[in-house]
């Protein structure tokens, strides 16, 4: 390598002498980006990136070497900021929520925020001036600055990086991943977090399969009470805010997905069979994009995934259904080394490929410490340019209840102890966890909140209907009262039971995710928040909505047509909608809260960028409807009687604990099967409801038509 040491030192004396003449923001501007790399860069003197080897590259899975020819592209190398600048930036998107800062809704490009508070030009060279000696193509320096878009091969990877890329056989998937942590010279320390990822284990989509429902009435005469469009408007007081002209319109929502739909043919069908279509053209037609960077790609089409098309399809079904008249964009990449969804948005982002949407909606996950530590930088960056720009991004919180690490386990039980999705445990997003209806747990007649006949669009929900955590598990607190049980736990527990062992609807981990981050502290918004624990850490879920599969008889309607799809299998949606598939999961719930948002745009007037982080607001507001004596009527356990200036329905019956097997977090006191709980040799099950904030379902579900009012 060249000897750089020159440079350094007079690149920083220039930008010492050129301060006298700078404005203060320029003068601020370049205090930050300081020159980071001030040392040689030298390969013999290595560190190791910790915390960068997927979990799943054991020597277990290990199926050997791959090929040193074999081409790796649009590898991604995560970059830093300087302290200052990274705390400077921090500072500047909080103040973009604050009404008394100057910076209040003044949003930036994603090359504005680099100009200002990216990496030193000095430094960006330096490194790619690496890679590129270490035989790599620099394809693109993100304009934000902390990314870097190379390729190159097996071989190149090994040299530069110091480790082997291995193939693996994991759960009858083929993958290939590093087998060690990367190293890279000590000098680049300062600047480089490493690379976003050098394997393919991606993220799955969370949502969980129903088979279609028994009951063809939808209503109070049968077994199931299947939402549908019309009813989620019922419950959640989305009338008022359509009757208003709050429909989404001139408002653009991306949902991001690694494939493309079996046939969008399937959103019309569901939008004209449940009365969409007519009353709100604008959001007759969904598109599918694959925002790619020019002529040289960098975003294949990724054709079907077909474990994933009924993931993409609800996605865009339901995002309408709350937003009938917004724009809603598919946009899809196919995975590299990195997941396709968030290439898409990358692209758009960054690189002006596509529309800059005002919201954002990703209904993916992997646990935190199942990713690599630059995956979790990479996503928290990523999310802090949305919400700089003024998208707004509403994440799943899982469907594993308090163990999103064992969200790619096809296990019925966790054993990864507690842990949350990476992808919705930034500051920067609204994570969004799951209900079920209270009515059948708690044995409330049918005609308390459902009609005996359906309306014109198979609706038959009279009102708001309380709420308990969505579990379909053994240890639910609820679900095992149900069956006669006093416990969950034990041998003599219910999921200890031959019910439960011998493989029932409730052998599952199936439940609304939430819990403590294990990187990312404690957020402002939620300091102090009623309910909320003074625990040092950023908790999940924000806020929750309807994600039940069935257990209790209700779940989500969805048109989906893919007969051969091996993981979900379709229906034809060519009859009544009883025939057609039901889908539960946060992954529904997640582009619903993220239609609300588009509701709240259109009325504010953000319909050309929207609105950013909507978290402190929503925490806000939450904090003052929570007060005093709203936290009692806003008690979801009042069902339809619950007060009708509540902004959000405090969940206070349930929790979304979930069998275990292992030491991790598990209390198995006899017996088979334990129960995920804070302490191993007691049970304190991870997690159950509370007054106000809790894990189980965050602040709670959500008045769309009073939240609208309110924002």
């Amino acid at each position: 390598m060249p000897t750089r040491s020159r440079l350094f030192f007079s690149s920083a004396a220039a930008i010492c002498c050129a301060l006298a003449s700078y404005t203060p923001l320029e003068a601020q501007t370049a205090a930050l980006k300081r020159v980071m790399i001030t040392q040689l860069v030298d390969d013999s003197k290595l560190v190791t990136l910790r915390g960068n080897t997927h979990p799943l590259a054991t020597s277990a899975n290990d199926r050997g070497a791959v090929p040193d020819a074999t081409p790796m592209n649009d590898l991604w190398l995560q970059l830093k900021r300087s302290p200052e600048s990274q705390k400077a930036f921090e500072q500047f998107l909080e103040d973009q929520q604050n009404p008394k800062s100057p910076n209040y809704h003044k949003w930036m490009t994603t090359k504005q925020m680099g100009d200002q508070f990216g990496p030193a030009p000095e430094d960006l060279q330096t490194v790619k001036q690496w890679l590129e000696a270490s035989g790599f193509t620099v394809n693109q320096i993100a304009p934000h600055g902390t990314l870097i878009d190379f390729s190159g091969t097996v071989a190149k990877v090994r040299q530069a990086f110091h480790t082997e890329i291995h193939y693996f056989d994991v759960n009858g998937e083929h993958h290939y991943a590093n087998v060690s942590d990367p190293q890279i010279p000590a000098a680049l320390q300062p600047v480089v977090v490493g690379p976003v990822s050098l394997h393919n284990f991606m993220p799955k989509p969370l949502m969980v399969r129903k088979t279609p429902p028994a009951n063809p009435s939808f209503d109070a005469g049968g077994s199931t009470y299947n939402v549908v469009p019309a009813d989620l408007a019922t419950i959640y007081n989305f009338n008022p805010a359509f009757a208003a002209g709050y429909t989404g319109t001139g408002v653009t929502i991306v949902v991001v997905e690694d494939t493309d739909t079996y046939t969008a043919a399937d959103y019309g069908v569901f939008r004209k069979e449940f009365g969409l279509a007519r009353p709100y053209p604008n959001g007759n037609n969904v598109t599918q994009i694959h925002p790619a960077l020019g002529a040289g790609g960098f975003c294949n089409d990724p054709g079907l995934i077909p474990a994933n098309g009924a993931e993409a399809i609800l996605d865009t079904e339901w995002s309408s259904a709350a937003a009938p008249n917004a724009t809603i964009i598919l946009a899809a990449c196919q995975d590299t080394a990195n997941f396709g969804g968030f290439i898409a948005i990358e692209n758009m982002l960054s690189n002006g490929v596509g529309p800059i949407p005002e919201v954002v909606s990703i209904s993916y996950g992997i646990g935190e410490l199942q990713e690599t530590s630059a995956i979790n930088s990479y996503i928290n960056s990523l999310y802090q340019y949305c919400v700089g720009n003024g998208v707004s991004v509403f994440v799943s919180s899982g469907d594993e209840g308090a163990a999103g690490g064992d969200a790619l386990s096809t296990l019925p039980y966790a054993v990864n102890g507690i842990e949350v999705n990476a992808f919705a445990s930034t500051a920067y997003d609204v994570a969004v966890g799951g209900t079920d209806f209270g009515d059948v747990a708690n044995s409330i007649p049918y005609g308390n909140y459902w009609s005996s006949t359906n309306g014109t669009y198979f609706n038959s929900a009279l009102s708001y209907i309380q709420e308990i955590p969505w579990n379909n598990s053994c240890a639910s607190s609820l679900i095992a009262t149900q069956q006669g049980y006093s416990e969950t736990y034990g041998s003599a527990g219910f999921c200890n039971s031959a019910l439960v062992l011998g493989g029932s609807k409730y052998t599952n981990k199936n439940a609304g995710s939430g819990g403590p981050s294990a990187i990312y502290t404690k957020p402002s918004f939620q300091t102090g928040f009623v309910g909320n624990p003074a625990d040092g850490w950023r908790d999940l879920p924000d806020v929750s909505l309807l994600a039940a599969s069935g257990v209790f008889g209700h779940t989500y309607v969805i048109c989906y047509s893919d007969l051969s799809d091996p993981k979900f299998g379709g229906a034809l949606c060519t009859g009544p909608p009883n025939t057609w598939s039901g889908s539960g999961g946060t992954s529904v719930a997640s582009p619903i809260v993220a239609g609300i948002m588009a509701l709240i745009d259109q009325k504010a007037g953000f319909v050309t960028n929207g609105l950013g982080n909507p978290i402190y607001r929503l925490y806000q507001l939450a904090g003052s409807t929570y007060g005093g004596s709203s936290l009692s009527q806003c008690n979801s356990s009042n069902g339809a009687s619950v007060s009708s200036f509540c902004i959000f329905y405090d969940i206070t019956q349930g929790d979304n604990d979930v069998p275990c097997e292992g030491s991790l977090n598990c209390y198995l006191p006899s017996g088979t099967l334990g129960v995920l709980s804070t302490d191993s040799k007691s049970y304190q099950p991870a997690y159950p409801t509370g007054v106000g904030w809790d894990f189980a379902t965050g602040i709670g579900t959500i008045n769309a038509y009073n939240l609208v009012t309110f924002y």
